[in-house]
């Protein structure tokens, strides 16, 4: 059985607890309060902030900036996990820059501030989250471009993903998550102009 904790209740929080689903994973769902009255799905455990994580992946479903918060309550506990990191780092008042260092990515960044035997991989960042709910590109099955250092956990990602009915592109090692942020950073810009549409996206033809 998958397991997956999701930390976080937005949208792509939702998109991504739809790809789960199709996938037959057990879901766990962590928000601000039990009581949030964001939308619930049947079959999912909803559990608030600081209460432990039942699932071997964990997805931060949250703004990068809010990935401090989420340390506090979690670094020790993320031990072991595979840690999906689905951040894009724009600065949202220019929409001009990212906002992680020149030569790093939110994934690496993130990756040295976990434990030993945590697992950081990129994955779903360059994905809208109507592309991964409906797990269709337009008329193409969805694809998720992924990166990461550690074969087991990018198999466990990997695994998840095609079990939806995507499809899954391992793009090298996490060093490569700069430009997968690269290219979610204009995904998102391209939509934010009106030049794309949400049910858009980047694919690879075979």
């Amino acid at each position: 059985m998958r397991t997956i904790s999701i930390i976080g209740s937005g949208k792509m929080s939702a998109a991504i607890a739809e790809v789960a689903a199709r996938a037959g994973a057990d879901i766990q769902i962590i928000r601000r309060s039990t009581s949030s009255s964001s939308g619930e799905r049947p079959g999912v455990t909803y559990s608030s902030i600081g209460e432990e994580l039942t699932g071997e992946l964990v997805v931060l479903a949250v703004p990068y900036n809010a990935y401090p918060s989420i340390l506090e309550h979690y670094r020790e506990r993320l031990r072991g996990k595979v840690v999906i990191d689905i951040s894009n780092p724009i600065d949202f008042t220019t929409y001009d820059e990212l906002k992680s260092p020149a030569d790093s990515s939110t994934a690496a960044e993130l990756a040295k501030e976990l434990p030993e035997g945590a697992a950081v991989v990129k994955a779903f960042n360059v994905n809208l989250g109507d592309t991964l709910t409906t797990g269709t590109n337009g008329t193409t099955t969805t694809t998720v471009l992924f990166a990461g250092d550690y074969a087991e956990a990018k198999i466990a990602v990997a695994d998840l993903i095609e079990a939806s009915g995507m499809r899954a592109v391992d793009v090298g090692p996490l060093s490569r998550a700069r430009e997968l942020e690269a290219m979610g950073f204009l995904q998102i810009v391209l939509a934010a102009l009106g030049k794309t549409r949400n049910e858009s996206g980047f694919t690879l033809l075979q």
